[in-house]
């Protein structure tokens, strides 16, 4: 079966596959990035490939997609596979990495697929229509971009009724960790973001703290209860192949902890990110009431909707957040939504499908009595 002639083959995402796997078999840095570009162009588009082929069998211009990849694209649409990828990879010395890098670009969507899963009725799990707030974003009190201001005025138009703002604790250099006398001045500032929105919308202020290699975070108890919401992620040790089980079960322990974000750290076509036995991990966040994350971040999508509904058996609750840096990235949120909804997670599990009330009394309760 062509990919053309399966419906549901999320074709934009096999052939944005094949242009990596040609970008990695260049010798010349140009030509690498060029396909790179192109792939990333092909990921990005809101529909499949299949439905801009004109009558005549034409495709119309795609920016970024010059002859060399558009020829990829035309062997796929008719036969499913790439002879002159297959053929590049061949004479390449990368083969390995090449087939090692396909491994790693398993259960992600292309945009068009994330479009799809979310309007196709046959799906169960939440739309968007019952996502009330994105709880992991990065303001420019860290490694973001945008003021908390911003912010608060991005989700009021997306119809959001709460968000937190989460930016990386002091421990976390490389993304510009925020110290504490700064989480201050954040906290002073989204009060007047509150305050000029009255009712109509709550930024509530979270910290992202960075799991070390122990699974402790990188701020005290008393300082992790300044923040209305803990996210706490992986960010090293996420090329290794060790079991780190322990790891990722002392961290869920944590009583400041309520969503463990981006469990894995896993990076699309690069890293496999944390291995450890994820139904241990499960059970303990499912016993202690700490949400697990599907990060909608195109390059993580972490948890993929596969680790998602083990962690749903588990009787887990779920955060399905952006990791947004910019504003324009806060749509970031719907690929973790299609996720859910090809995990089969119903709403009532996924907490910024919650009123501000609920949420606020889940985020207040100790660990032990959070579970719903």
């Amino acid at each position: 079966m062509t990919v053309q002639r399966s419906r549901h083959a999320d074709v934009n995402a096999v052939v944005g596959g094949y242009l990596r796997d040609l970008a990695f078999a260049q010798s010349s840095q140009q030509k690498m990035f060029g396909y790179k570009r192109a792939a990333a162009a092909i990921l990005a588009l809101d529909v499949p490939l299949t439905d801009l082929v004109g009558p005549d069998g034409a495709l119309p211009r795609i920016p970024g997609i010059g002859p060399g990849s558009t020829r990829v694209i035309r062997e796929i649409l008719d036969t499913g596979q790439s002879p002159t990828v297959e053929h590049a990879i061949a004479g390449s010395d990368r083969r390995e990495d090449i087939e090692r890098r396909r491994q790693l670009r398993r259960h992600f969507l292309s945009r068009a697929e994330v479009r799809r899963v979310l309007w196709e009725p046959a799906f169960e799990g939440p739309g968007l229509q019952q996502y009330r707030g994105d709880l992991q974003m990065h303001s420019e009190w860290s490694d973001g971009n945008s003021t908390v201001q911003e912010i608060a005025d991005a989700c009021r138009q997306r119809g959001y009724q709460h968000a937190a703002v989460t930016d990386h604790s002091y421990g976390l250099k490389i993304a510009g960790g925020m110290s504490m006398t700064e989480a201050a001045q954040q906290r002073t500032a989204i009060d007047d973001v509150n305050a000029r929105h009255g009712n109509q919308f709550r930024l509530l202020q979270g910290i992202e703290a960075n799991i070390d290699a122990a699974g402790q975070l990188d701020l005290a108890a008393d300082e992790a209860a300044t923040f209305d919401v803990v996210l706490a992620a992986p960010h090293s040790r996420l090329r290794k192949d060790e079991d780190q089980t322990n790891r990722m079960l002392t961290a869920v322990a944590h009583p400041a902890v309520h969503i463990l974000a981006h469990p894995r750290g896993r990076i699309a076509g690069s890293r496999a990110g944390v291995i450890a036995n994820w139904g241990a991990v499960f059970a303990a966040a499912a016993e202690r009431g700490v949400a697990i994350e599907i990060d909608g971040d195109p390059a993580r999508q972490d948890l993929d909707h596969t680790l998602a509904a083990s962690a749903l058996d588990a009787g887990c609750v779920f955060a399905l957040d952006s990791d947004a840096h910019t504003v324009i990235q806060l749509s970031y949120a719907e690929t973790a939504l299609a996720h859910a909804r090809l995990a089969g997670i119903p709403a009532e599990r996924i907490v910024n499908c919650w009123p501000l009330d609920r949420l606020l009394a889940w985020l207040s309760r100790p660990a032990a009595e959070r579970r719903q």
